[in-house]
């Protein structure tokens, strides 16, 4: 038995307490419950990495915005299904001012978060033409997306784009396109978990094959602006947040107000629905919905069936934090840097003590540094290291549930950990160093 900062019967008993089949595959929310029950029964305050949630307060503006409408009565009324004109008009203006692409408000629509929207879209556009049922990832990606599929019964396919970077994409890509049965393919970002972002160059190539194979490409921005490299965050004025709707109009964008914004709580999300895809009409809907029109299916059909539109009062929030933004008074950029600083010193006290970065390029380029990265150690998968990590008060999630290759890979999230605890991880990492030498 070798010593480690949480006693090791404890997180023996709660592993066997848990039922879990294996710890390193467990979901977020299920390793989210075990370190939860160990903290409590060790009185040890876990350096918590698994939940990508914000760790900065919300802004103000959404704040006082919110509590003004519920005094004005919101909450004794329905919203429109499809999104209070106000914050339409503001996501419409937001588009324009932050990725210089042209979509009416009328298309922008409320979502209750993007995890609502996402699972909207799973549901509706496998439904646009009957030969095309199946969505394709590029990930590594959020894991509860495929869930989403699995829970409505889409099919799905995927792929690590890692190893597919540059012009090696299109030819991968294509390779599931030309099979006619892929509807849409999704990805993030920056991306979820590795925080890799696309190019130029690859955005070009997914907008021409999505063009050229008629695939819908659902783009989740939830980490909107927040590759630090360049500054995104000056309303109409370039460089703008990199997006594929710039070469495409085949496209539905997330936009998430849980990390930029801070507002994860009200669970309010944006879901912008290009022109063209709006105004789609295909017989096939009608099996589905009274209206034959994507956009009219989507609204009336799929998200009122689902929630009857989303909360009223946070509505208000998000168009008060929108038209702040927008009108240049709030630079939400400037809110959520402190990610990226975290993770500049968190990462080095990883590999100071032999650990290695897993996703460290954007082809050529050096990866930014924001809300995660990637980790490994030596001799371990990355099963392996999420559960030797409960004897070290440290947690993270395991890169195979993410539809990751690179199986001796974690994700770790810098938002919850609190620069006071520096201290607390660099010691515990130098102690599973010292308990796990790499010359052994």
């Amino acid at each position: 038995m070798i010593d480690t900062p949480i006693p090791q019967d404890i997180v023996l008993k709660k592993i066997a307490e848990s039922n879990l089949p294996a710890v390193g595959k467990a979901s977020i929310r299920e390793t989210k419950r075990l370190i939860d029950e160990i903290e409590k029964e060790s009185g040890q305050k876990f350096i918590r990495m698994e939940m990508g949630v914000p760790g900065i307060p919300a802004s103000y503006i959404g704040v006082n915005a919110q509590i003004e409408a519920l005094k004005k009565g919101v909450a004794a009324i329905y919203p429109d299904i499809d999104g209070v004109p106000i914050l339409k008009a503001e996501i419409s203006r937001f588009v324009k001012l932050f990725l210089d692409v042209d979509v009416p408000a009328y298309n922008c629509i409320p979502t209750v978060g993007s995890m609502q929207g996402g699972f909207a879209c799973f549901m509706t556009v496998n439904r646009i033409h009957k030969e095309k049922n199946t969505t394709l990832f590029l990930d590594p990606g959020f894991p509860v997306h495929k869930q989403q599929c699995k829970v409505l019964g889409v099919p799905f396919e995927s792929f690590d784009v890692y190893n597919y970077r540059g012009d090696k994409l299109r030819d991968k890509l294509e390779s599931y396109l030309i099979k006619g049965n892929i509807s849409s393919l999704l990805y993030s970002n920056p991306n979820n978990p590795s925080w890799i972002c696309f190019t130029d160059k690859e955005l070009r190539i997914i907008a021409e094959l999505a063009n050229k194979y008629n695939v819908i490409v659902m783009e989740d921005l939830a980490y909107f602006c927040m590759d630090f490299r360049k500054d995104y965050s000056k309303p109409g004025v370039p460089p703008y947040q990199p997006s594929v709707a710039k070469y495409t109009d085949n496209f539905i964008l997330f936009i998430s107000s849980s990390k930029a914004f801070s507002y994860a709580g009200e669970r309010i999300g944006m879901m912008v629905i290009s022109d063209k895809l709006f105004n789609t009409s295909s017989p096939d809907l009608l099996k589905y919905y009274s209206s034959d029109m994507f956009g009219r299916a989507m609204i009336f059909g799929t998200v009122y069936s689902l929630s009857s539109g989303t909360s009223h009062s946070a509505q208000y929030a998000l168009a008060a934090m929108l038209k702040a933004a927008n009108e240049g008074s709030f630079n939400f950029v400037d809110s959520v840097k402190e990610y990226g600083e975290k993770a500049i010193i968190m990462k080095k006290m990883f590999t100071d003590n032999g650990f290695e970065i897993v996703y460290d390029k954007d082809e050529d380029l050096e990866l930014a540094d924001g809300f995660y990265f990637t980790i490994s150690y030596p001799g371990f998968t990355g099963e392996q290291l999420i559960e030797k990590f409960l004897y070290y008060g440290i947690s993270a999630i395991s890169l195979a549930i993410t539809g990751s290759e690179r199986l001796e890979g974690l994700r770790a999230c810098v938002s919850l950990v609190d620069r006071g605890q520096f201290p607390t991880l660099e010691s515990r990492l130098r102690k599973f160093n010292e308990n796990h030498p790499l010359n052994s």
